[in-house]
This record gives C-alpha cells, sequence and structure tokens, in this order.
C-alpha cells in the first residue's frame, strides 16, 4: 500500500510556518509533519500528523522521519537569525549551514528511496548581498541576482553558501559516480527582506524591531 506523501516543515513554530501549516491542511493533499525545538499552538499542533521534538543537527531524528515517512516537499525554516549569528557565529554555522545540509542530505535520500524529485523549499535572505560601502549602494539602483554577493555578516555568508549547496545537490551530486545521481533534489531559493510577523513576534533578527513596534502597538503598549 502507497503511503501518502508528506511535507516537512523545519522551525515550523514561526511566522512563516503558520501560514504554511494552514494552506497545507486546506489543501489535503499531503500529509503534515513538523520537526522544531519549540512546540506548536493547540491549534496548529491539531493540524499535523507528528510533530517531531529536535535539532535539524540530530542526523538519528532526521533518519526515523525518513523511515517512518515519504516526505515528497520540504520547507526547511529552521535557522539562526541575523542579530544571534553574530554573537555565536559558530553555532549560526552549525545550525544553518551544517544543518542545512543535513535536510539535503535528507531529501536527496528520499528522492533515491522513492524514486521522484524532493521538492526542497529554501528561505534565503537580502543578507546574502553586501556592498563595501554607502556610496556604492547609493549608485547600485536594481541589484541582480548575482551582483554584489560578498556578504558581511554570518548569516549572509551562512545563507549563501546554502543556496550553492542547494544547487550542488540538485545539478552536481557526486558527479563522479558511474551512474547519475543528482536530480532527486528539487531546489527552489527565494532571497527575502526583512518579514512582517503579523501573528508571532519574532526573535534574533536585525529588522525584528519593526514587528514588534506594529505587535506593541496593536496592544495599546509603549514600545522602547
Amino acid at each position: 500500500m502507497l503511503r501518502k506523501p508528506a511535507a516537512l516543515i523545519t522551525g515550523a513554530s514561526g511566522e512563516i510556518g503558520h501560514g504554511l501549516i494552514t494552506r497545507l491542511a486546506d489543501d489535503g493533499s499531503r500529509t503534515i509533519i513538523t520537526l522544531d525545538l519549540r512546540p506548536l499552538e493547540p491549534e496548529l499542533g491539531r493540524l499535523v500528523q507528528h510533530e517531531f521534538a529536535g535539532s535539524i543537527l540530530e542526523t538519528n531524528l532526521l533518519e526515523r522521519i525518513l523511515s517512518e515517512y515519504e516526505v515528497d516537499l520540504v520547507f526547511h525554516l529552521a535557522a539562526l537569525l541575523s542579530t544571534r549569528s553574530e554573537f555565536t557565529p559558530v553555532t549560526a554555522h552549525q545550525v544553518n549551514v551544517e544543518g542545512t545540509m543535513n535536510l539535503l542530505e535528507f531529501a536527496q535520500k528520499e528522492g533515491e528511496s522513492h524514486g521522484r524529485p524532493v521538492v526542497f523549499l529554501y528561505p534565503s535572505s537580502i543578507a546574502a548581498y553586501g556592498m563595501p560601502d554607502l556610496d556604492t549602494k547609493a549608485r547600485a539602483g536594481r541589484v541582480k541576482e548575482d551582483d554584489f554577493n560578498t556578504p558581511s555578516t554570518m548569516y549572509g555568508c551562512n545563507k549563501l553558501y546554502c543556496e550553492q549547496l542547494g544547487r550542488y545537490y540538485a545539478r552536481h551530486y557526486k558527479q563522479l559516480s558511474a551512474e547519475p545521481l543528482a536530480g532527486k533534489v528539487d531546489f527552489r531559493c527565494i532571497r527575502f527582506p526583512g518579514l512582517i510577523s503579523a501573528v508571532t513576534v519574532p526573535s534574533g533578527g536585525t529588522s525584528d524591531f519593526a514587528p514588534e513596534m506594529i505587535h506593541a502597538a496593536a496592544q495599546g503598549e509603549p514600545y522602547a
């Protein structure tokens, strides 16, 4: 008996995860499973078949998910954000790069197992860009995808590198093997600007002051 395909959402308790879970539940074509350090709010948890509590660095946990579900769609939202990454760059590399590598390898194994590519959605960031000074920024005008890919933050470095990792898994994975293994991961990526969180209050991002101000105003509280 064929298993119903599943969507895996890492970092599901954040703002994007809230919207994704609701949308996928309305669609109903996939089982929804999540992986996060924090539990979901009860009303969201009811829409999910299984909440896995843990880290994307726990490869044994990923192996368990691999054995129990047929995942054909991954939303990899888990990350250590920009401000926290500057204070703890080694930890940021572990979570943002090694964690992403674990998820890409997970998707590769899933793709090899059930014979079709796993769609891997990766939210990158405009932190992948970097300009040497404000004068250059003022002259640059509209910036293309491949322009100024010289990030100056750990978070930006992590995101840019993981974009390249995704391209490698999609197009060049183990390219010296006797049999072609690339194409099992359908990697898709978008560089987001700062996101305004309507439901959740974010933490750890450089631009978090904006949604924090909005949330405070909505509750009639001062913001300092």
